[in-house]
């Protein structure tokens, strides 16, 4: 379960492809489906946009909400669109008329400030300014289920890749787990302080023997982005613990999402910056400086190379990423194109390189990613470059270099270890290759269970197999297979280095 030798995706382009300038309020939300945009707002509206050309739909705005829009959500099939607002209630949209299939009020009657479907369709979460979780069945739209968390808003949900688990965060600045019966399986007190503004699941599945291991993001008034692991046991026991802590940005981030293949990661923040981290590796890969206000939404489109933004200053912005490794190095940019040049883009670099040819700066962001910032001065004052790094041995830790905690000089030692094994993976890489014929991909998809396969492959399977996972043998929840632009670009580069 160990993804320390996954590569993420090597440095793009990214270029602002267009603004909207619908809303007459703050944006809250925006989502995609998987030909739709919808952006939500205090203006009471929701906005529905078509992305092949970023036209408005006949329908749109859509106007049910007697208050502020707080947040909206696609069904996973794109038939329907979930809302949220101060006016306490939830809706339901169809994305075929534009009318309302359902309302459905909130226990209490309180703001509701959030709401989240589950990949499977099956349930959908709602989280209001008390504190109370309202856990309705989708397709009847009836509540089966209500919870709280006392004296606190709730801001933040998210359900995990295999529907039968969900995270909330509030303003208190607590996460918490709960599973279908409202139970808590786990609270990580003090997540980030000063109260969470939006958490988001990866959408893959790890595993590895008795344990199933899901990612999560988190984002927070401390200004902070942080990557979590959740851990499941056989037991049915789960741990929480955090992997990563990104400082790309310098006020509170207020929202973050993944990438429909779960490599990249996106954050949009009071700073009015958009930050784009490779997500893997916890490296920050560009900056985003266009909206002149707080940027309160962030989304990846699930089928193209998009990222949409909304912000405080009424606008979305719409973003491309492109492949910008032929050559150009990520400078060749157009004059609208946004990314601001710093340590991110040289992080990303270096992680094109071989170890042998990283230089003593290199090493020194290495150490710092892997939690051990601490022997940065003294590497740097013995001028350790890469070679150096990999001919370390505890006995130069401890005589020359004068390291005298045990406890990290085998830390370091065992990171070492796993950049030699990484380095010394010739053949193709495992990520590259189907998990069903073991060939290198064409044109790889993203199915339900979270695994990338080759289209061909997977459809195949899918039409023989009973709607099983070859990975997990459990269920297939959908058919959905969702393009992973990300991975076919990784392949095609390495292909062209071999």
């Amino acid at each position: 379960m160990d993804d320390t030798a996954e590569k993420g995706p090597a440095l793009q382009m990214t270029s602002l492809l267009c603004t909207l300038h619908d809303h007459l309020d703050d944006v809250n939300w925006c989502a995609f489906s998987a030909k739709l945009l919808a952006t939500c707002s205090g203006d009471k509206t929701l906005r529905i946009y078509n992305t092949s050309d970023f036209s408005e739909l006949s329908f749109s705005p859509l106007s049910g909400h007697g208050y502020s829009v707080h947040c909206c959500c696609f069904s996973p099939c794109g038939q329907f669109l979930v809302s949220c607002s101060t006016d306490a209630t939830t809706v339901v949209w169809s994305m075929v008329t534009g009318e309302i299939e359902a309302v459905m009020e909130h226990p209490g009657r309180s703001p509701v400030r959030i709401c989240a479907l589950s990949p499977d369709s099956i349930h959908m979460v709602s989280g209001a300014s008390d504190g109370t979780l309202a856990l309705w069945d989708f397709p009847s739209k009836q509540l089966r289920r209500t919870g709280a968390v006392n004296d606190t808003t709730m801001v933040a949900c998210s359900f995990s890749p295999c529907s039968q688990v969900f995270m909330t965060g509030s303003t208190y600045g607590d996460l918490r787990l709960w599973d279908l019966n409202m139970n808590q399986l786990h609270a990580e007190k003090n997540a980030h302080d000063l109260g969470v503004t939006c958490c988001t699941f990866a959408p893959s599945i790890l595993s590895g023997g008795q344990v199933v291991q899901f990612r999560l993001a988190s984002c927070g008034q401390d200004s902070l982005l942080k990557i979590w692991a959740i851990n499941k046991f056989s037991s049915g026991a789960y741990k929480m613990q955090r992997l990563h802590t990104l400082t790309g940005q310098s006020a509170p981030v207020l929202s973050c999402a993944y990438s429909s293949d779960g490599q990249l990661l996106v954050s949009g923040s009071v700073d009015k910056t958009v930050a784009v981290y490779d997500a893997k590796n916890a490296v920050l890969l560009y900056t985003l400086k266009q909206h002149e206000r707080y940027v309160t939404a962030c989304s990846f489109s699930p089928t193209s190379p998009l990222i949409a933004t909304g912000s405080m200053d009424k606008t979305v912005n719409i973003w491309r990423l492109e492949d910008g490794c032929s050559g150009h190095g990520g400078k060749s940019m157009s004059g609208e194109s946004a990314l601001t040049s710093g340590e991110g883009r040289n992080s990303a670099g270096r992680l094109k390189l071989l170890v042998t040819d990283w230089s003593e700066e290199d090493v020194s962001e290495w150490l710092v990613e892997e939690g051990l910032e601490r022997l940065v001065d003294k590497f740097r004052a013995n001028n350790i470059d890469g070679t150096e790094l990999l001919s370390l041995t505890k006995e130069t830790l401890a005589s020359e270099l004068l390291i005298e905690s045990v406890g990290l000089r085998n830390k370091l030692l065992r990171k070492v270890e796993e950049l030699k094994s990484e380095s010394a993976c010739s053949g193709i890489p495992d990520e590259f290759l189907c998990p069903i014929t073991r060939e290198l991909m064409k044109e790889p998809v993203i199915a339900a269970d979270g695994y990338s396969y080759e289209r061909e492959a997977i459809e195949s399977w899918i039409n023989t197999k009973n709607r099983s996972s070859p990975m997990t043998n459990l269920p297939l929840l959908t058919t959905l297979l969702t393009p992973n632009h990300t991975l076919k670009m990784a392949i095609g580069r390495w292909k062209t280095s071999h």
